[in-house]
């Protein structure tokens, strides 16, 4: 079994003050999640930032952590950054914790046309609703990344409110890379002609469009496909929820790409 994650923000500066081989402290809510886990002096323990800088060390009794080495986490080809229309309930965090435990590595909220769930009135405006859900799905994507071993992939960008909007929404990007990545933007569709495995995915980073339960409208097809290097794909013969097609689709890109790679 691989050693539990914990999430340590302030972890770079940490670094810089004690050292790889130091003693680093969690922030109190690692620290209890750490208690409820019965975490043993002495076991191995992974701490990350979220955002790829790690550490292995080992539990003190104290419950600090006594690092070891500094490790890096993956990188992989293509990233993979989700769109995931706003799903209806509970469904909502299912798709971001599926995601993530899939391996996405940006998830970028999206009101779209026929999203029954909103966070906002109107384009652009923001409320208290929409804090409150941006946490609650930041907070499951931490909880997933820690879950699946990750270093990172727990970023949730700001609310997408329009598909023309999202080449805004793509930058900066929350990991290092090309200074112009060639990207990838593919809207899932049963009705698609090419299929995801029939798709060029010979890129810096795919961006999955994933529609609502009563789907992706007209417009929002003929926008996202508009662009250069976009177009509709469909996964598979069966029809998913949008809070599973996600995970498929990246399930399916770490099988077609080097991203499952070790």
């Amino acid at each position: 079994m691989t050693d539990p994650v914990f999430v340590v923000p302030d972890l770079v500066g940490q670094l810089a003050r004690v050292g790889e081989s130091g003693a680093f402290t969690l922030p109190g809510a690692e620290a209890r999640h750490a208690s409820v886990k019965r975490i043993r002096a002495g076991e191995p323990v992974v701490l990350t930032d979220g955002s790829g800088v790690g550490v292995a060390g080992r539990w003190n009794e104290d419950g600090t952590v006594a690092g070891e080495r500094r490790i890096a986490g993956r990188d992989p080809r293509p990233r993979v950054t989700v769109v995931q229309a706003i799903p209806k309930s509970e469904r909502a965090e299912l798709a971001v914790d599926l995601a993530v435990q899939a391996g996405a590595d940006r998830i970028v909220p999206w009101q779209a046309d026929r999203c029954v769930s909103r966070w906002t009135g109107g384009k652009g405006g923001k409320s208290d609703k929409s804090a409150k859900a941006h946490a609650r799905w930041t907070a499951t994507a931490v909880a997933a990344m820690k879950q699946s071993r990750r270093l990172s992939g727990a970023h949730v960008g700001e609310l997408l409110t329009d598909i023309a909007d999202l080449p805004a929404h793509l930058a900066p990007r929350p990991w290092d890379g090309p200074a112009d990545p060639s990207v990838r933007v593919l809207v899932l569709h049963e009705d698609a002609a090419t299929p995801l495995a029939e798709t060029d995915l010979d890129v810096d980073e795919v961006v999955l469009v994933i529609g609502p339960e009563g789907g992706v409208s007209d417009r929002e097809i003929a926008v996202v496909t508009s662009g250069d290097g976009a177009q509709a794909v469909v996964l598979g013969p069966e029809v998913l929820r949008t809070a599973t097609a996600a995970a498929v689709a990246l399930g399916a890109i770490g099988v077609l790409t080097t991203r499952w790679g070790r």
